[in-house]
């Protein structure tokens, strides 16, 4: 056992490759025969040198991207002053983002497990504007990102209008600071639509680094829509997930239903349930027919199926009972039963699927009725759900982890911790445990 641990070690320049990525990612890449390439621009920029970005053209090298840079990088001047004591645990705070993640970021660096953000889609009909506060002089600017005034000014006015560049250099330093909040093992998700999904992929790649995208998942929004213009009933945006280290991210969450799993007949392999033995494949060896001694039954893959497995590894389930026939059945049912033990389940919790959210449940409506109930619907357009906050925080934390949203909105996020919280004491408390 020792042996094999020296063996699987990994080598000084192994770890020292691994630590650079987590903090420096998307600065090396592998080219020429898998020789190392340094970035050098791309790392002098997250070490405070902006001089060598360029911004010309469309893509990540934005207009704006110097700035953007300098807001995540640029010393807080803010302090975080509480309204009344509280021994809540729970921490509201209102004000400019951008600010209070720098302040976050003294207490929480790398503590955060799960961020969830929904934030301006910059959709021709929101009414946000992306201004942050420039505050040094414009001399002082100038020099620092090596700007004529008249580029600066065009920045400026750039940044109050509906364009990606201005959207992106918006984004850009609120999710480099994000990432530093991140636990190693800690993920962010992100809805967005189309209207900037693009760009939002490649920002996160460029941030997060593209090894570390985990999923693309589908929420519906509506059942129809108000554009037929294309003819297309357009009903669903994106939730985009990132990890800040994706070998330490497991997001199942949840404990499967299995009481279908039953053992009516004590089989020693214990509970089981009868599966489908067929495939949506068309393998040739795997088309043969399968013939119920006891009455005769011939059973074929269904039309555009094969089975599952090779005849041979069929009769190896026959002999050992996995496969058993029936002695009466109808006769448009199969004449066997193909068992698929509890045992040999990979792991009984949940996976969380990329379509996870095409139910209805998930839908804009089911919100605002939830912002109607509370006589709030009028302050807050296109909320999310309590269940579809509810879901995610299921599959991406456990008890005990800290949970930040910096656009928060209608209190969704919140609302759903306190929901979780409330189900987890619950529980506890019915089976006789204490907090």
């Amino acid at each position: 056992m020792q042996n094999k641990e020296v063996c699987e070690e990994k080598s000084v320049n192994e770890k020292n490759l691994e630590i650079f990525n987590r903090y420096f990612p998307g600065c090396l890449s592998m080219e020429n025969g898998n020789q190392l390439t340094l970035d050098t621009e791309k790392l002098k920029a997250l070490l405070g040198d902006f001089s060598g970005i360029k911004e010309e053209g469309y893509g990540l090298n934005f207009v704006g991207k110097k700035i953007a840079l300098t807001q995540a990088f640029k010393k807080n001047d803010k302090i975080l002053k509480p309204l009344n004591k509280s021994t809540s645990k729970h921490i509201l705070i209102k004000g400019d983002n951008l600010d209070a993640l720098k302040i976050l970021r003294q207490s929480y660096s790398e503590k955060i497990k799960m961020i969830y953000i929904d934030p301006p889609y910059n959709t021709k009909n929101n009414e946000f504007i992306y201004s942050d506060d420039f505050s040094q002089s414009n001399e002082a600017l100038l020099k620092q990102l090596d700007y004529s005034k008249e580029k600066l000014d065009y920045i400026n006015n750039l940044f109050g209008s509906k364009c990606h560049s201005g959207w992106l250099s918006f984004m850009y330093p609120r999710l480099l600071l994000a990432k530093d909040l991140l636990k190693k093992d800690g993920v962010i998700f992100i809805s967005i639509d189309d209207n900037e999904a693009a760009q939002l992929k490649l920002l996160c790649d460029e941030i997060f680094g593209e090894g570390n995208f985990v999923a693309d998942f589908i929420r519906k929004t509506k059942s129809t829509t108000n554009d037929a213009k294309t003819g297309v009933n357009y009903q669903h945006e994106f939730l985009l997930c990132y990890a800040k280290n994706k070998e330490f991210v497991n997001l199942l969450g949840g404990e499967k239903n299995l009481e279908n799993y039953k053992n009516p007949d004590n089989d020693p392999n214990g509970a089981w349930i009868n599966d489908n033995p067929s495939a949506k494949r068309m393998t040739p060896n795997s088309m043969f027919k399968i013939t119920n001694p006891y009455t005769g039954k011939v059973d074929y893959p269904p039309v555009g199926m094969s089975w599952r497995f090779s005849q041979n590894t069929i009769q190896k389930h026959i002999d050992e009972g996995r496969i058993c026939f029936k002695k009466k059945h109808k006769d448009n049912e199969r004449g066997f039963i193909y068992k698929r033990y509890l045992k040999d389940l990979k792991t009984t919790q949940k996976t969380f699927d990329s379509l996870a959210f095409s139910d209805n449940c998930y839908m804009n409506q089911a919100a605002t009725k939830e912002l109607l109930r509370l006589e709030l619907a009028e302050y807050f357009s296109y909320p999310k759900g309590v269940d579809f906050m509810a879901k995610i925080i299921e599959h991406a934390t456990e008890k005990g982890d800290t949970i930040l949203d910096f656009f928060a909105g209608s209190g969704t996020t919140a609302h759903a911790v306190l929901e979780s919280n409330k189900s987890d004491y619950q529980k506890l408390s019915e089976g006789g445990g204490v907090i």
